[in-house]
């Protein structure tokens, strides 16, 4: 396994991982405009824009297969996801972690929004709400998420 800041011939795979995780595992917590909502805010020009910018890191196994990603923009994570068929792996944890470290280099707190699947994973890694909010998605559906913080 190794994680690596993502290149631009990686975008793909990491567009891949984003659209493929939301489509098969927010549907379980979102109702389809949220969903929606997802998949039209992580957009390939914000991907691209973010792997030109050094944000993006990729996790890929052994057999070269991409299976998750994350992004850290100043003390911020963002778009962490892990393919569905590779969930409960350890992967996100690795990906959390690798954040994590790249983050305390510079600040000493990280801040991320929590989507419903991965709260409580935050939780147990000591990241506590501050604040809740409430987007109005397509079809009047609410998509609500919780902005966590935590001390490094």
């Amino acid at each position: 396994m190794r994680i690596s800041q993502a290149e631009l011939n990686e975008f793909s795979f990491v567009k891949e991982i984003t659209q493929k995780t939301i489509t098969e595992v927010y549907p379980k917590y979102y109702p389809a405009g949220a969903v929606d909502y997802f998949l039209q805010h992580h957009t390939d020009e914000r991907i691209i824009d973010d792997i030109k910018a050094g944000k993006v890191y990729i996790l890929q196994l052994d057999n070269d297969e991409y299976v998750g990603t994350v992004t850290v923009d100043g003390n911020e994570i963002k778009r962490l996801f892990v393919l569905p068929e590779h969930q409960h792996k350890g992967y996100g944890r690795s990906l959390m972690d690798h954040a994590e470290i790249v983050i305390a280099q510079d600040y000493h707190e990280v801040v991320l929004d929590a989507s419903l699947p991965a709260k409580n994973i935050y939780r147990k890694r000591g990241y506590i709400e501050t604040d809740y909010h409430t987007v109005i998605a397509e079809n009047g559906d609410f998509l609500c998420y919780d902005e966590m913080r935590k001390d490094i």
